[in-house]
Order: structure tokens, then C-alpha cells, then sequence
């Protein structure tokens, strides 16, 4: 079958089908998917790096270079809540990920006036439209990831995929460390890098645009997730509820907006963080530091996608959760290489936990999906809040490290959804139904077997149509 051809964006609201894909048949689609997140995990990581330099480069405030995040994360919920979504419900998913990234190379064309200019104001201009395309594709991508191919399996799916999202956020740093700053130092010299280097992103990012209007991949309607929510949840869900009554939901978003607001913070400060408690650490140092720790998140993305395997997903978060508020506290009175051992493993169990809330958040909602999926991505926007928290208290107290306490009450916060999702019942009622013919069974029921035949003979056109 033709993997290209010209065909149209709007798919409509009719049964594709594509949640009963064949795992060969998922291959390719979701490998093009998995692309967007290496893009917006490197875009991530870059940031964190650029933040430290811009300090001094540009002569700023810790405050003042949390606009990079607050611009970056900020554009998120008017992605995931506005345009983002309502692309999604009106068109589908290949629309929304041919938006995000026009947008994403447009931000990074954007980069070259600023970096001429030595324009903070223009790279926080820049990196908000970065953002709102990243925020397109991320509020396609998970739910896509999580709907096409057998429920059972949402979220491993997802969090392999964002495993490759964590591979970005090391390739960002060392990019940062080793052609931006190695040589150049935080000079002005080392502005003209980053405008090459996000150059060659624009010019990537268009193509890959012009590859998703031409491939051939099945789509998700409402339609498609409301019979798959009557399959894993029967009339004992809830989907048929008007979307503000899925209070679930907006506890998702609200962890997610903690979590992920205490994530970017941690990271964008890393540095900050080492070359105060650790003597005779450069920024360039830092930045290597934090890419190790990048490798840290990575690592524990694939490990715990692994363990997803054999443990519940819902425990596994939890206990991830758990050990990131333990070390995440312990690195507020550490220092040296203790401190900065500290905040490795508070990155290493991060892992799990931003795309897990994404996967439980909207199991079971049929054609809420879409909406659920804008506004717990929207929680994103945390990225924007929590960073100028922490370097307030950081500025106030001339002390990074005390600043840790601000990340640790966010993940408190967060930690709530963990609870929930794991003790209260109808919580876990939820995100634990697979078959609702055949809750105790295994996850590859008979019945799916037996139908295997019929599910390959769907046909590419009927998908894509």
C-alpha cells in the first residue's frame, strides 16, 4: 500500500477503525509521530541550556531569563485549549501536527533576527512560537499515541515514545555545551551558533511538515474513541457525562500543571544549582552535568515503560512520584557532588511521570477525548508559573539550592493525583478496565484474537478517507 499520495485534512466523524490497528499496521504512523517527539524534547533541552548563558551573555537576572520558559510554556494552553484543539476536533490529527510544526519553523526561522540583535525580548518572541507549535503537536501526539493500537497498551506506548522525547533533552545540552559555549564561552560570538544551528531546525521542521501532508496514516475520530470507550468500559463509564462533569479530568490537568511547572524548573536552574553548590564549576561544566542528568530522565523513561510491562502503570507513576519528592527535598540542604547526585536521580524518576498523567487522564472518555487531552496538556503552562517562583526565591535568598523547596511543594501537589489514581475507587475503577466483558482477564482476549482476521482486512483507504 502507498505509504504517500495527496489526500485530504479533514477527515469527519465516522468509524476509521484505527484503534484495532494490527501492531505492523501502527508501525509506520506512529514511527512518524515519535519523530514529533525528539523534536520537542530537543527544543526542551536546548532551553534549559540557553538559560544559564543568557544570564550572562545578556546580562540578566535569574527572574528575568525565566521569559525563555515563561514564553515557551506560556504559549501551550492557547495551542492545547484554542487553535491546537479545535484544528483537532474539526479536521483530526494530521491537520494539527502540519500546524505545529510550520509554527515550530517559523519560531526557529525568528531566532536569526533575534540573535543579530542580541534581542532577549525577540528570543522570547521567538521561543513563544516555538511553543505554540509545540503545543499543537503535543496536543495531538498523546492522544494519538494513546488511541491507536490496542487500550491496554496506551501506556507503554506513550511513554516509549516520550523515552525518545528524552533523548532530545540530552541532545539539547550537549548541542549547547559542546558547539555553543565550548569554545566561544558565554560571549558574543556564541549567539551566532544559535542562530545557525535553529536555522537548520526551521528548514528540518518544514520538510517534515511536507512529509505529514503527504503520508498515508490512519485517523481517530470521536467516533473511533467513543466504540473504544463501549469496549473497555461499557455502560459502567461515565463518557457519556457532559465534559465539566469529568472532574477526573481537570485533576489530571491540575497534577500536571504542578508537575510539569516543577520539572522545567529543576531543569532550567540545574546549572544554576551546580556551579553554586559544587566549587569550581563552569557553566560549561553545567551544562555537561546537565545532560548526564538528561540521561538520567531517558533512562528511566525506558526502564519504566519496561516495568510497565509487569507492574500497573498507576504504581509505577506513584512510586516514580514518590522518589522524586523524596530527592528532589533532600537536594535542598546537599551540596557538592551529593547535591548534584540528588537532583540526577530526582530527573531519573521524572521520567514516567508527565506522559503517564497524559495516558490516565484520559482512559475511558470516548469522544471526550480530544477536549480532555487539550486540557491536561494545557496544564503545561506550569512550565511559565513555578520557574520565576523558584528564581524569585532564589534571587531573594541569593541560594539556588533553598530555591529546591519551591519544585518540592509543587510535586506534593501532584503527588495527590498518584494517591488518587491508586486508593480512591472510582479513580481506579477507571483507569484499570480494559474489557468490560472481561475485566480479570488477560489484556489479549480471546475475542481480539479471534477477530485478527477481520481487523487486517481493513483497508488503508477506509482510514485515511
Amino acid at each position: 500500500m502507498a505509504r504517500f499520495q495527496r489526500h485530504s485534512l479533514k477527515v469527519g466523524n465516522r468509524v476509521t477503525k484505527a484503534a484495532e490497528l494490527t501492531l505492523r499496521e501502527t508501525l509506520f504512523p506512529l514511527f512518524l509521530v515519535t519523530i514529533l517527539y525528539f523534536l520537542w524534547g530537543f527544543a526542551y533541552g536546548l532551553l534549559d541550556t540557553l538559560n544559564k548563558h543568557f544570564q550572562i551573555t545578556l546580562d540578566i537576572t535569574r527572574t528575568r531569563s525565566s521569559g525563555l520558559q515563561a514564553a515557551y510554556f506560556g504559549a501551550y494552553p492557547l495551542a492545547a485549549l484554542g487553535y491546537g484543539n479545535w484544528v483537532l476536533r474539526k479536521y483530526g490529527y494530521r491537520a494539527v501536527f502540519i500546524m505545529g510544526l510550520v509554527l515550530y519553523g517559523i519560531g526557529a526561522f525568528l531566532m536569526w533576527p533575534a540573535a543579530l540583535k542580541r534581542s532577549f525580548g525577540g528570543f522570547c518572541g521567538a521561543t513563544f512560537i516555538i511553543g505554540s507549535g509545540l503545543g499543537c503537536l503535543e496536543t495531538a501526539a498523546n492522544p494519538y499515541m494513546a488511541v491507536t493500537g490496542p487500550p491496554q497498551y496506551a501506556e507503554m506506548r506513550i511513554n516509549l515514545a516520550q523515552a525518545v522525547q528524552a533523548i532530545g533533552t540530552v541532545v539539547g545540552p550537549v548541542l549547547g555545551s559542546y558547539v555553543f559555549f565550548n569554545n566561544t564561552g558565554d560571549s558574543v560570538n556564541a549567539l551566532k551558533s544559535v542562530q545557525w544551528v535553529y536555522l537548520a531546525i526551521g528548514c528540518f521542521v518544514f520538510l517534515l511538515a511536507i512529509v505529514f501532508y503527504f503520508s498515508v496514516i490512519p485517523e481517530v475520530t470521536d467516533a473511533d474513541m467513543e466504540q473504544q470507550a463501549e469496549n473497555t468500559h461499557g455502560e459502567g463509564g461515565d463518557n457519556d457525562k457532559p465534559f465539566w462533569m469529568q472532574y477526573r479530568v481537570f485533576h489530571a490537568a491540575w497534577a500536571q500543571f504542578c508537575y510539569t511547572g516543577a520539572q522545567v524548573a529543576i531543569a532550567g536552574y540545574f546549572i544554576n544549582y551546580v556551579t553554586e553548590v559544587r566549587p569550581n564549576t563552569s557553566s560549561a561544566l553545567g551544562a555537561k552535568f546537565l545532560a548526564i542528568a538528561q540521561g538520567c530522565f531517558a533512562i528511566g523513561r525506558f526502564s519504566g515503560t519496561g516495568l510497565m510491562r509487569f507492574v500497573k502503570p498507576r504504581i509505577v507513576f506513584l512510586m516514580y512520584l514518590t522518589g522524586v519528592i523524596a530527592f528532589c527535598a533532600a537536594s535542598i540542604r546537599a551540596g557538592g557532588n551529593a547535591g548534584l547526585a540528588m537532583l540526577m536521580i530526582t530527573l531519573f524518576f521524572e521520567s514516567v511521570c508527565f506522559p503517564t498523567i497524559v495516558a490516565l487522564g484520559i482512559r475511558g472518555l470516548g469522544r471526550h477525548t480530544k477536549r480532555a487531552s487539550g486540557w491536561i496538556v494545557s496544564g503545561v503552562v506550569g512550565g511559565a508559573c513555578v520557574p520565576p517562583i523558584l528564581a524569585r526565591a532564589a534571587d531573594n535568598h541569593n541560594s539556588t539550592a533553598f530555591a529546591m523547596i519551591v519544585p518540592t511543594m509543587f510535586f506534593v501537589s501532584a503527588w495527590t493525583y498518584a494517591i488518587s489514581v491508586n486508593f480512591v475507587p472510582s479513580y481506579v475503577r477507571r483507569v484499570d478496565m480494559v474489557n468490560h466483558d472481561q475485566p480479570k482477564q488477560s489484556d489479549l482476549s480471546t475475542e481480539s484474537v479471534g477477530s485478527s482476521d477481520e481487523k487486517a482486512e481493513i483497508s488503508q483507504n477506509e482510514l485515511i478517507k
